[in-house]
């Protein structure tokens, strides 16, 4: 069986071809600057094959076809014909309150999709471009939906509601959503595995760091509590995004500055956290540099990044009464061990003790705490479109056999 998975963004598409008979990806690839000046695609076989188009690609539908033209072309293709393609599993940011887990994209599917766009203005039209497209190209063929959400649904109201009047939360659905749930739901099952212990009782706190980054708190195999909220801008200092945040200050700065909605929603999403704070980069690396170098204000955002996560980490326990497995993920939990060290460095009180030689030195996925430690830290590799092409070849064999 072979399954495509696409994660269409508003100026991007990756994609990923999956054969499920083992569990391997056959070419993967993207398209960037999508309706941009300077698009281009990138198309990787499995044999290490290379190429990469440029050319005016101005929409999502172009887009897909050029990824399903490159999919089937003789010279750089692996599918004889678009034929050999059995499911396309989708990306979908947000599935709101009535989705708890992936779904077959149907009309009704799709209807309730586009209400959440809402509340998801950035994300969910450019996920359902993509599935439009699927139909109008390979039309038939089985469509998954994997919401970033779903994962999320099973917090209790204690964790994700709001103090604003109950009223809005019932008229408008704001409360905390969260998002990463596929790469927490990843994550926290494949350490379970590792580890040989039982993902139903088990206290696990996973921190997916990224340019976008959150903390889950996750208890007996449920989402127990996630720092992202209504929008990915609340909770952890992220790249570009500012994370928790006095909702006094807005209103402040928008007074001062002179600017409305838009400016605002731009400046606290794209301009502040590590790149705002460090005024170098929202990359960690270009900031570990300029700190490794004497930049005062690059070193002060790596320490307020660090801070933030251990303060989550430490509320995640106290919350599940207990902890058993912190989990490292996501390109900077896989990678920067500087991080790792700034977070876990002094928790021992807590019964998290960090091997630090063997943080330092660590790669891939493994186990970095020291051996008497009562939590066990493990680095965990993420894999979002993996668990995309699982749940699509799961639903979809159901789906057939029904």
């Amino acid at each position: 069986m072979k399954i495509l998975v696409l994660n269409c963004g508003s100026s991007s598409i990756k994609d990923l071809l999956f054969s499920m008979t083992t569990r391997s990806v056959i070419a993967k690839g993207g398209i960037e600057k999508l309706g941009m000046k300077g698009s281009f695609m990138k198309h990787v076989r499995q044999d290490g094959q290379v190429v990469v188009f440029e050319g005016e690609i101005m929409d999502h539908k172009i887009g897909v076809e050029y990824i399903l033209g490159v999919l089937t072309s003789e010279k750089h293709g692996c599918l004889k014909s678009l034929q050999e393609l059995d499911a396309i599993g989708h990306r979908v940011v947000h599935g709101g309150e009535h989705f708890n887990a992936s779904v077959l994209l149907t009309e009704e599917v799709i209807a309730e999709v586009t209400k959440c766009i809402d509340i998801a203005p950035l994300h969910n039209p450019p996920n359902l471009k993509g599935i439009r497209a699927m139909e109008e190209l390979i039309p038939g063929i089985p469509q998954v939906g994997v919401f970033d959400t779903a994962f999320h649904q099973t917090m209790e109201p204690k964790a994700y509601m709001y103090g604003i009047p109950y009223t809005l939360y019932k008229k408008y659905g704001i409360r905390r959503y969260g998002f990463h749930g596929t790469s927490h739901r990843y994550v926290t099952k494949r350490v379970c595995e590792l580890l040989g212990v039982d993902y139903q009782t088990q206290k696990i706190i996973s921190c997916h760091l990224g340019n976008g980054a959150s903390v889950a708190a996750i208890k007996n195999g449920k989402s127990f509590d996630t720092s992202m909220g209504f929008t990915p801008i609340e909770g952890l200092m992220m790249g570009t995004r500012c994370g928790d945040l006095d909702v006094g200050v807005v209103q402040y700065i928008m007074d001062k500055e002179e600017i409305g909605i838009k400016s605002a929603n731009t400046l606290f999403n794209k301009h502040a956290g590590m790149l705002g704070i460090s005024g170098v980069s929202s990359d960690m690396r270009e900031i570990e540099m300029a700190s490794e170098k004497g930049n005062e204000r690059a070193a002060l955002a790596l320490e307020m990044y660090n801070y933030r996560v251990k303060k989550y980490i430490g509320a995640y326990t106290a919350a599940m009464g207990g902890l058993d497995i912190l989990i490292m993920t996501g390109g900077i939990g896989e990678n920067a061990y500087t991080t790792r060290e700034g977070i876990c460095g002094d928790l021992d009180f807590m019964g998290i003790s960090l091997d630090h030689e063997k943080n330092k030195g660590f790669r891939n996925e493994g186990i970095i705490s020291t051996p008497d430690s009562k939590v066990k830290i493990v680095v965990v590799p993420t894999d979002e479109e993996l668990v995309i092409a699982l749940d699509t070849e799961e639903i979809v064999f159901g789906h057939k056999k029904l």
